[in-house]
């Protein structure tokens, strides 16, 4: 695979992953939790920065990645 393949892929799986994290953050456990503790439960927590983890990393692939083929 070339570098614009998989960084197209990790943007795909970053919002997948985001949008898990979404999904998550509105089932009534994750309510609760937020509600008494501030905070999201862990699972929605890890969803959400590894969902923007690869976002980023895909986008910067793709940014990144024409200016050093030039």
């Amino acid at each position: 695979m070339n570098n614009k393949t998989v960084a197209i892929v990790l943007i795909v799986v970053g919002l997948i992953l985001l949008f898990l994290a979404y999904q998550s953050s509105q089932s009534l456990d994750d309510q609760v939790a937020e509600a008494f503790t501030g905070r999201f439960t862990e699972s929605t927590t890890w969803y959400l920065i590894l969902g923007a983890a690869a976002s980023v990393a895909g986008v910067g692939m793709l940014v990144f990645g024409k200016a050093s083929h030039r």
